[in-house]
């Protein structure tokens, strides 16, 4: 049996991911997450996954981003002792981040599908748009756990390819709308 590999995130309705940074990070529209009127409610989803996460996974750009939040924040204190991989070509082990837990470098997708091969439960890829398309690419995504926010923003990010591409089927696996204009959406790969 494999891991299960899920990515997670927020993304508008036409596609495209959240940059919270926005503008720090290139990404003029970014940050309306936050715009959006909050409802505890509409984000169960990330309690629910905290339940399933046994690994977390990031590029190299959403791992740096993240390090400099995460790992003092309580509301994602339950992230601190799980490990993390971050799949990067570039980072060297000096730039990992102190005292977030047990930490691996994985340098392609092949070192991906490996770990997927290995004991343990379901690993979470959190933002890291580019990764989970080349990851997507590789049929080594096995679902999305989407928060989809009612707004357009029609170009940025998007954790989904913008060419032409075989049809790749999805199944809907859990779905709940929210009083705030956000959708659930969890879709399983279907193989």
């Amino acid at each position: 049996m494999t891991r299960e590999l899920v990515w997670t995130g927020f993304i508008s309705l036409d596609g495209i991911v959240d940059s919270p940074g926005g503008t720090t990070e290139g990404h003029p529209a970014g940050g309306w997450v936050f715009r959006t009127p909050f409802d505890p409610e509409s984000f169960s989803l990330k309690a629910e996954e905290l339940q399933e996460t046994t690994a977390l996974m990031f590029g190299r750009r959403s791992y740096e981003a993240f390090a400099s939040v995460w790992p003092q924040s309580d509301d994602h204190a339950d992230y601190r002792d799980l490990p993390k991989y971050v799949v990067s070509t570039t980072l060297d082990d000096g730039a990992l981040v102190d005292g977030w837990g047990e930490q691996h470098i994985l340098r392609s997708v092949e070192d991906v599908a490996a770990l997927k091969k290995t004991d343990g439960g379901a690993i979470f890829v959190h933002g890291s748009a580019e990764l989970a398309r080349n990851l997507a690419d590789a049929g080594l995504v096995d679902r999305y756990n989407l928060l989809v926010f009612p707004v357009l923003l029609g170009e940025g990010k998007s954790v989904f390819p913008r060419r032409e591409q075989e049809e790749q089927r999805l199944a809907l696996r859990d779905s709940a709308a929210y009083p705030n204009g956000i959708l659930k959406a969890v879709y399983d790969v279907v193989r």
